[in-house]
C-alpha cells in the first residue's frame, strides 16, 4: 500500500521526467487504489488522467474514470501509444507476472513516453536479515488463500528484487532507467552499522565469482548487479524506478 512519502517521490520523478508535445500530459495511473496518486500528480503537473484497477469500487478522484481490470488476466484496456506518462505505485509485487505488466505499459506509451513504478525494496539491510532468519522479506509473508483482496499488504505474491525489474524493463524495451528510492529506512540503517564488514567482503567474493567463474556480469547489466550494493538500495525502504520509451 502506497505511503505519502511513495507518492513524492512518484511525483518528483514525473515532474522532472514527464514531457509532452500536445497539450496537458495524458496520464494513467495503473492499480490507481483510491486516486490520491493522481491527486498529487494533478497539482504538480498539468496531467489529464485516465485509472485502472482491480478493486474499482475503492476509486474515488472526481472527474476521472477508473476502468476495472484484471492486470494478470487481460491486456490494458487501452490503444497503442496512447499515453505521456504511465505510473503504477505498488502493484507489481501483487502480480503473479509483472512483466507482462511492464510490455502492456510500454505498449501503451508513446515514443519518448515516461513509466514511474514503485515497490517494496526486498533488498534493505533489514529485509536481508528478515529474510535470513525467516526465509520471508520485509511486507511478505504467509499469504491468506482464495483471497481476491490482493491490493493489502497481505497480498503481495512476488518480491522484486531491483535487478530482475530493471532486466524486466530493459527486456519490455525501456531505456534511461533510473533508481531511487522514497525514504531511508531507520532499520536498515542500524542494521548496516552492524553488518557492513560481512557484506563488503560477501559483495568481493560474489562480483568476483560471478566475474570469473560463471561469467554472468556483461557490460550491459552490471550497473544493476552492483546497485544491489549501493548504500541508497541497502537502507532505502521503496524502490522508485523510472524509464522511457525508446523515441
Amino acid at each position: 500500500m502506497s505511503t505519502a512519502s511513495i507518492y513524492r517521490a512518484v511525483v518528483g520523478d514525473a515532474l522532472g521526467r514527464a514531457r509532452s508535445t500536445s497539450g496537458p500530459i495524458a496520464h494513467l495511473d495503473i492499480g490507481a487504489g483510491r486516486g490520491e496518486l493522481i491527486g498529487a500528480l494533478a497539482h504538480a503537473l498539468p496531467i489529464t488522467s485516465s485509472a485502472c484497477d482491480f478493486h474499482t469500487e475503492r476509486f474515488a478522484a472526481a472527474g476521472v474514470e477508473c476502468i476495472q481490470c484484471n492486470f494478470d488476466r487481460a491486456p490494458l484496456p487501452y490503444g497503442d501509444n496512447q499515453f505521456d506518462l504511465v505510473t503504477s505505485s505498488e502493484v507489481i509485487e501483487h502480480l503473479e507476472n509483472f512483466r507482462a505488466l511492464l510490455r502492456e505499459s510500454h505498449r501503451v506509451l508513446r515514443n519518448g513516453g515516461l513509466l514511474v513504478l514503485t515497490t517494496p525494496n526486498v533488498l534493505n539491510t533489514a529485509s536481508r536479515v528478515r529474510y535470513l532468519v525467516s526465509g520471508f522479506a520485509n511486507l511478505f509473508g504467509p499469504l491468506p488463500v482464495r483471497n481476491d483482496k490482493l491490493y493489502s499488504t497481505g497480498g503481495h505474491l512476488s518480491p522484486i528484487a531491483l535487478f530482475y525489474l530493471g532486466h524486466a524493463l530493459l527486456d519490455s524495451g525501456f531505456v534511461d532507467i533510473v533508481v531511487d528510492i522514497d525514504k531511508v529506512q531507520k532499520t536498515s540503517v542500524a542494521w548496516l552499522v552492524f553488518l557492513y564488514p560481512f557484506i563488503a567482503i560477501g559483495k568481493w567474493r560474489f562480483l568476483s565469482r560471478e566475474r570469473n567463474r560463471y561469467k554472468t556480469i556483461t557490460a550491459e547489466n552490471e550497473w544493476l548487479v552492483t546497485k544491489h550494493f549501493s548504500w541508497r538500495i541497502l537502507v532505502g525502504r521503496t524502490i522508485v524506478v523510472s524509464a522511457l520509451k525508446r523515441c
